[in-house]
């Protein structure tokens, strides 16, 4: 990808209203751009990062057994009559269709599943199953802010498990834990576990928090894995942990990025969703929702990994994996060579699939430099006068300080080992 013709570029000056780093940095790098608040629009840079963090999700849904599908955003009023939540999910944003009829646009999609599900089970030999989506989402946010953090509009997995037993489910649950720990740790989040209110359903459903000092939400944890989030802690900073009985309670700041809840038999019960178990008597099926926002992890990303000079894309979900950088000569032969040598190299990491994106214009060297950094993509090369006098290319890892040259038969083979070696980013840094 040639950059003087990708669509959206850097600006020098950083939004004057981001109340956030993210949003601040992915509007400055020409990722997102803002349509209102709590609604933007994803340009190329910031489109490749979202579908490859909801690709590494995907791959891990799979792994569960779950099958994709796709449901409509669009719900008719009388499915959440059936539940009695029509007056009771305060962020949904409704309107009236022709007819008068009374529509919502989905915040979540318990009252469309259900039923789905519903009409193709049969017995109870069709469970237990589960079936996800990844699909924007919207919700009436009284005051949308933090860039991709809370948005009234946003991307959404979510994940329904239907089963005919409390132990079937709880595997399952359990499972998923693992799954989402999984997708955390490949985005270079480290994510803890945190214990939050079940509601009706159960004592607890669970939290996945990234910590951070520019987090919203504040938990109360041990060393040992002890984990609650301040809206049930039963434990304050300072105090000796209940779980492992050594440890000392820490309070930190979080962001969360993910969350599994028990729904017994609300939603299926409401539906009067049953089967006939094994000795033909009706069963009950109890239900689990499992929720990872991909815009939501994309925002936290940029949060967490981020310097003085822009962000610091872990390499799974970095938009391109090399950023390529060709410095013009007052010779045109020379510049002939330049060219020739980046459209070189390009062709042979194409060829073992690594992706590049190619700064082609002409324009100052520090200005180049500075958008790369800017844009956070991994590895920077270069291609210069100089550097094609020493045969070689110049190498530099966006976090690190120092460049140092690689020569140009040896380039291909450091690259692919590059990009297979893994991230020594961490949510920590």
């Amino acid at each position: 990808m040639r950059y003087s013709t990708l669509f959206g570029k850097t600006n020098k000056t950083a939004p004057h209203d981001a109340e956030s780093v993210n949003a601040r940095l992915l509007v400055q790098a020409g990722f997102v751009n803002q349509l209102m608040a709590g609604v933007y629009t994803y340009l190329p840079l910031g489109l490749r990062v979202l579908n490859k963090i909801q690709n590494i999700i995907r791959k891990e849904m799979n792994g569960l057994g779950a099958s994709e599908i796709y449901m409509p955003a669009l719900h008719p009023k009388d499915l959440y009559d059936t539940t009695g939540r029509w007056d009771q999910i305060d962020v949904l944003f409704k309107l009236t269709g022709s007819g008068e009829k009374e529509y919502a646009l989905g915040s979540t999609h318990e009252e469309v599943v259900t039923p789905l599900v519903q009409q193709y089970v049969r017995s109870y030999k069709d469970l237990p199953l589960a079936v996800f989506q990844i699909q924007d989402k919207f919700r009436n946010e009284a005051r949308a802010k933090s860039g991709l953090l809370r948005g009234r509009e946003f991307s959404m997995k979510d994940l329904y498990s239907f089963h005919l037993t409390e132990e079937d489910f709880q595997q399952f649950y359990e499972k998923s834990k693992q799954s989402y720990l999984n997708v955390f740790q490949t985005c270079g989040l480290d994510a803890m576990i945190v214990e939050a209110s079940g509601g009706v359903f159960s004592k607890f459903s669970h939290e996945f928090q990234v910590a951070t000092e520019h987090g919203e939400d504040l938990v109360y944890h041990c060393k040992c894995g002890f984990a609650q989030n301040r809206e049930i802690a039963e434990v304050k900073a300072g105090d000796t942990c209940p779980s492992c009985g050594k440890g000392t309670i820490k309070e930190t700041k979080t962001i969360e990025v993910g969350n599994i809840f028990p729904l017994k038999t609300k939603f299926t019960g409401a539906f009067d969703f049953k089967v006939q178990g094994p000795d033909n008597a009706l069963v009950d099926i109890l239900m689990g929702c499992y929720g990872i926002g991909p815009s939501r992890v994309m925002g936290t990303i940029v949060e967490i990994h981020n310097d003085e000079r822009g962000m610091l894309w872990p390499k799974a979900v970095a938009p391109f994996d090399v950023h390529l950088v060709t410095i013009g000569s007052k010779d045109d032969s020379v510049n002939e060579q330049i060219e020739s040598s980046a459209e070189s190299l390009i062709e042979e990491l194409k060829q073992q699939g690594t992706e590049v994106l190619w700064d082609d214009r002409e324009t100052r060297p520090g200005e180049k430099f500075a958008d790369a950094d800017l844009i956070g993509i991994p590895l920077r090369l270069v291609i210069s006068e100089k550097t094609l006098a020493e045969g070689s290319f110049e190498w530099k890892p966006r976090q690190e300080t120092e460049s140092r040259l690689v020569k140009l038969e040896d380039v291909i083979e450091e690259v692919k080992v590059w990009c297979t070696t893994p991230d020594r980013l961490t949510s920590q840094e």
